[in-house]
């Protein structure tokens, strides 16, 4: 009987706590039942490809198969719903009128890359909305005045200028194949430290595995690969796992890489450097910006502020353009024509090359169309996430209710057989005035549009056009055909195993 009184005793709590766990699962499966449902509901009107009962469409992006979506593109011209397991879907679109409608609303940013973005860009102007979005976005618009970018392209040109010397040190002897992304990389690092900190880091010759560079490739491969792997939406599941400890790791390394750079500077500015450093360098950087920066109500960015805004301009100022100039040089690798079109304009504009100014950049016109073809075959940034903070109706009447994460796929649109012709085709004509003039406006989006476009567009540009073009004038580029390169679609599309180019060297400067 003792046994018995015991048993009972203490198996009570037991008993209670497991009918307690038992009814907060059915609660929790009910619900997520009522959102399945929900979202059946909504997106009853458009029809979408077979999905799996399980993992929705998410094995096609995970493999990086991107001519799935092309085909997926053909079928369904407009939009479609992506299913990310049974409880969550997104709603693609890569329609012009689609993407105008879109685009024209001041919708927040998707709650799902708020939740897993703030390690790479914290809270700066990519990730705010409303009020403060709009503080952010004046303060920092000043940092992109062309009088500005005008002072960088001599701090460009030398950065370039120094991984050619490397390139011709490696190719002296005979024509070369080189995995040429990781010196890009490293090039385009060295420049966004001088146009933003004014920082030497020597990264191209002292280091080919530079700790911040690394952290950034594999931290936005780790977020893009919970975000769509719904078991990992999960804060608990995903701090468990070996990739959330990889995570909180590597994101110590970018935080203090980040913070470094900002003390260092306030340190100087405090001990009234300031003035000296900024007449040495002959031009103002964007952390003087962010630091001077006032509204008109005489407030400035707080700590958190300005850590969030350097953040973002770290890695939109160089991840995105490191990816954009190697695909661009793959793109004239396999289109000799056009790679030497290029070749003779900037020869007739730079000469031996040995200076490089803003008004020779306007005149690259031919080069110019062919960056701007590679970033509609293979834009940088391929999608754009936002929550509708309220009902949607598109221009063919179709209604999306508010809480739907729409997706503009910028590589669905550019792709899209119903908006080019001959999509996979590289063209460059697709962008000469006449044909610009005539395309509709909505159509090529490699910066958004609308009021959230890329305030760095500009600065984008010039680093393009004065890398492609230096790199044109000393080395004819062929492909590589035992190692093509394959798509890393994450947050930013990149060369997956490197970018390997044969490199022939022409002329010294």
């Amino acid at each position: 009987m003792e046994f018995s009184w015991l048993e009972t005793r203490w198996a009570r709590p037991f008993y209670l706590a497991f009918v307690f766990c038992l009814a907060l699962g059915l609660l929790q499966t009910i619900k997520l039942y009522l959102r399945r449902q929900r979202l059946l509901r909504d997106l009853r009107a458009f029809p979408t490809p077979p999905t799996h009962w399980f993992l929705g469409h998410q094995k096609f992006i995970q493999d990086d198969n991107m001519e799935k979506l092309e085909e997926i593109i053909e079928k369904y011209p407009r939009a479609f719903p992506f299913w990310i397991g049974p409880f969550q879907a997104f709603f693609y679109i890569y329609d012009p009128d689609y993407a105008k409608t879109f685009l024209s609303r001041t919708d927040p940013k998707s709650q799902y890359l708020q939740k897993f973005l703030p390690p790479l860009i914290g809270k700066g102007l990519l990730a705010l909305d409303g009020p403060k979005w709009f503080q952010h976005r004046c303060l920092l618009t000043p940092g992109f005045h062309f009088n500005i970018l005008k002072a960088y392209i001599e701090v460009m040109a030398h950065s370039v200028k120094t991984m050619l010397d490397k390139w011709e040190k490696i190719c002296s002897t005979q024509d070369t194949s080189l995995e040429v992304y990781e010196h890009i990389n490293l090039m385009s690092l060295d420049i966004i430290m001088k146009c933003a900190f004014s920082k030497e880091t020597n990264c191209q010759t002292n280091s080919t595995h530079d700790p911040y560079v690394k952290a950034i490739f594999e931290l936005s491969k780790i977020i893009f690969h919970r975000l769509y792997s719904f078991l990992y939406h999960s804060d608990i599941i995903f701090k468990l796992s070996p990739q959330g400890y990889r995570f909180q790791k590597l994101s110590r390394v970018l935080n203090q890489y980040t913070d470094a750079i900002i003390q260092e500077r306030k340190k100087s500015l405090q001990a009234g450097v300031k003035q000296n450093n900024t007449q040495k360098r002959k031009y103002q950087d964007f952390l003087d910006i962010v630091l001077s920066a006032k509204d008109e109500n005489g407030s400035s960015f707080s700590d958190t502020d300005v850590h969030s805004e350097v953040s973002m301009f770290l890695l939109g100022g160089h991840d995105s353009l490191a990816a954009s100039i190697s695909w661009i040089l793959y793109c004239l690798a396999l289109n000799p024509e056009h790679q030497e079109r290029c070749r003779e304009e900037v020869r007739g504009i730079l000469g031996d090359g040995c200076s490089i100014t803003w008004d020779q950049l306007d005149e690259m016109s031919y080069t110019t169309m062919c960056i701007k073809e590679t970033c509609r075959l293979i834009p940088a940034v391929p999608s754009i996430f936002r929550d509708l903070s309220k009902p949607l109706t598109f221009p063919d009447g179709c209604t999306l209710p508010a809480g739907i994460t729409v997706v503009l796929s910028i590589w669905g649109l550019h792709h899209n057989p119903a908006v080019w012709k001959n999509p996979k085709v590289f063209d460059p004509l697709r962008f000469s005035q006449e044909n610009s003039d005539q395309r509709h406006p909505y159509a090529y989006l490699p910066f958004s549009a609308g009021s959230r476009n890329c305030i760095g567009q500009q600065f984008a540009m010039v680093q393009l056009k004065v890398t492609i073009a230096l790199i044109l004038l000393h080395f004819r580029v062929t492909p590589d055909p035992t190692r093509p390169p394959t798509f890393s679609s994450h947050f930013i599309l990149k060369p997956k195993n490197g970018m390997y180019l044969q490199l022939k060297k022409l002329s010294e400067c």
